[in-house]
């Protein structure tokens, strides 16, 4: 009877450390990182956004400060980038482009130091979200998505010139049917989406 006591008590004891490794190793596998989240929602449908406050903290408060002064509302992508509407680029991208209302466009911030890839380890990977610039910070409130991974826009990259790269943020998390929806859209002025496809609104999940 002892016996059965004791192997019962042990197999219990093994139990309970089986369910706590296993719930130790889920945790694991699925790790909340805490990273605000932004829903862009489009005509076309919703792209949720997960942006890096902590490999971009630069970059991602810009973001964030327009997305929670409401600028992206009824903005637009107005941009369109695929393989066959980009001639005179040597080496070719894949991204959609959006940008404030523009009724908003003169309310808009300085703008911010560029936040390199080689320090962020943000890279553009498929999905990935960046912010437009000219040259070396000079960026401002316009982002692009990436489809596709697209090396050539991380620092030392040669689709700009100066080999700084750009700023990634964050990365799509949810709603890349829709990205692919909107690069596909029709366009009639080289990469200008024509009409332009319209931000409902931006706003944390």
């Amino acid at each position: 009877m002892m016996q059965n006591v004791g192997t019962r008590a042990a197999a219990a004891v093994a139990g309970i450390l089986l369910a706590a490794l296993l719930t130790g190793v889920s945790g694991a596998a699925q790790p909340d990182t805490g990273a605000p989240h932004v829903v862009v929602q489009t005509e076309l449908g919703d792209i949720e956004i997960e942006v890096d406050t902590a490999r971009a903290p630069v970059t991602a408060a810009n973001f964030l400060k327009y997305v929670d002064l409401k600028h992206y509302d009824g903005g637009t992508f107005h941009r369109t980038v695929k393989m066959n509407n980009q001639p005179d680029n040597q080496i070719k991208i894949e991204v959609i482009q959006a940008g404030v209302n523009p009724d908003r466009a003169k309310d808009g911030f300085p703008p911010i130091a560029l936040e390199r890839t080689n320090k962020t380890g943000l890279l553009h990977k498929d999905g990935a979200v960046s912010m437009a610039r000219s040259t070396a910070d000079t960026a401002t409130s316009g982002f692009f998505i990436c489809i596709n991974d697209q090396p050539s826009l991380d620092f030392g990259g040669q689709r700009n010139a100066d080999g700084q790269g750009f700023a990634a943020f964050g990365r799509v998390v949810r709603g890349m049917d829709v990205v692919r929806r909107i690069q596909q859209a029709p366009n009639t002025d080289a990469q200008r989406l024509t009409p332009p496809i319209k931000i409902i609104a931006v706003v944390r999940r």
